[in-house]
């Protein structure tokens, strides 16, 4: 007599192929683990091998209004020596600003109540956990447009990846444009709290599009990954209206 073979025990055809289905979705949120881990350790160890401790004592007296706002001894502030004007909140809570930026100041071109707003931006970002997550969602930008690219390319042959990058970046773009608006709104009321106040947070946005050489961008403000300057202003003076009644 054959014997008896139960192969209910056994993954059938079909339940291969729904195991199938999944694949792309595992493997991009295994990737989106692995990046995030490898970009923190990189991020890290390149703000750990260019840059030094600010040491301005204009600009750490305007500090020490901040921290006295928040409660805090004393807020560190990192020179990343890169040129671009810009200024970065790392995902270990260090804030930073670029080398650039802070020659801008230096030369006159930024005041030092507008490199202070600059700060309590960087500040909003850490507080509110967008370092952190940015990181995170960094990763999950590149997780979601592989998977999307394996998904769509099945569909749609030579064209999928093209779909795929720009539905990603598009999700990642207002993901960070929600952000700005955050970490503003909690830059106007620590500078109004600390006695500075919002003027120079605005006048900053105006001189950035100079400094940065975005004035006169074509590019529509959905596909930026900031607002547009007149957005922003409007946002913290309707906050600031909003507060001060």
């Amino acid at each position: 007599m054959a014997p008896h073979l139960n192969l209910g025990k056994y993954p059938t055809a079909n339940h291969i192929q729904d195991m199938l289905k999944f694949t792309p979705i595992l493997l991009a949120i295994l990737y989106a683990l692995a990046m995030y881990r490898f970009s923190a350790w990189r991020l890290g160890k390149e703000l750990d091998a260019k840059s030094t401790e600010l040491a301005d004592p204009t600009l750490e007296a305007r500090l020490q209004h901040l921290a006295a706002a928040v409660d805090l001894k004393r807020i560190k502030v990192n020179i990343y020596e890169i040129d671009p004007v810009n200024g970065l909140a790392a995902p270990d809570g260090r804030i930073f600003i670029t080398r650039g930026f802070y020659r801008k100041y230096t030369q006159g071109e930024v005041t030092a109540d507008e490199m202070t707003s600059v700060i309590a931006h960087e500040m909003g970002h850490v507080a509110l956990g967008h370092s952190r997550r940015r990181m995170i969602d960094f990763s999950g930008q590149n997780a979601l447009r592989t998977a999307l690219a394996l998904v769509l390319s099945r569909f749609l042959p030579g064209i999928g990846v093209y779909i795929a990058n720009a539905l990603s970046s598009l999700l990642m773009a207002r993901l960070s444009r929600s952000d700005e608006y955050e970490a503003d709104s909690y830059a106007s009321a620590l500078l109004i709290k600390a006695g500075i106040g919002t003027a120079p947070q605005k006048s900053l946005f105006v001189k950035l599009e100079e400094l940065t050489g975005t004035r006169g961008g074509a590019m529509p403000a959905w596909l930026m990954s900031h607002p547009k300057t007149k957005d922003r202003i409007a946002a913290i003076e309707k906050n600031e209206a909003r507060w001060l009644d």
